[in-house]
């Protein structure tokens, strides 16, 4: 396979400066808020976007460097293979967060509930939509019983570069 680039987008700005201590999951601190700082570029493409209440970040985990096929997942103490986890040390370093839209800015957007670090690159955001993106009967696999603990475990330095 050939190697494919993306350009971000722009940039998040977020209380959190380093891995340590960081909220696993926006769900955790749904109050604290961050800023997506846009390239000029898109300033154009944020026309309708204040008629969401949340959207979906997806972003470059730029303090991860290199994958593994197991990791212990910062809910668990069992290995599992990383494409069952939502570890950061996936083979592409891509993060994938859900968060409240506060407000659309001239060239920015105000978001709340973050779970990632200030500088992430921010490579595209879309809207979330609960007719195609909530699913009935969903299943959330080991999730199911380690996800409790989501509000009682942070972030560590486990999967820093």
């Amino acid at each position: 396979m050939s190697a494919i680039a993306y350009t971000p987008i722009g940039v998040l700005r977020s209380p959190y400066t380093q891995l340590d201590g960081m909220p696993l999951q926006t769900v955790v601190e749904p109050e604290v808020e961050a800023r997506v700082e846009l390239d000029e570029s898109v300033h154009g493409a944020l026309r309708d976007l204040d008629g969401f209440s949340h959207l979906w970040l997806i972003t470059h985990l730029h303090g991860v460097e290199g994958w593994t096929p197991e990791v212990v997942p910062f809910l668990d103490t069992v290995a599992r293979g990383v494409l069952a986890t939502r570890s950061p040390r996936h083979p592409n370093p891509i993060g994938l967060s859900l968060v409240a839209l506060v407000a659309v800015e001239p060239g920015a957007l105000r978001v709340r509930g973050i779970d990632l670090l200030d500088g992430t690159p921010v490579l595209d955001v879309k809207p979330y939509v609960p007719l195609f993106d909530a699913r009935e009967n969903a299943r959330a696999g080991w999730f199911e019983q380690a996800g409790e603990r989501v509000h009682e475990v942070r972030s560590d330095r486990r999967y820093e570069s």
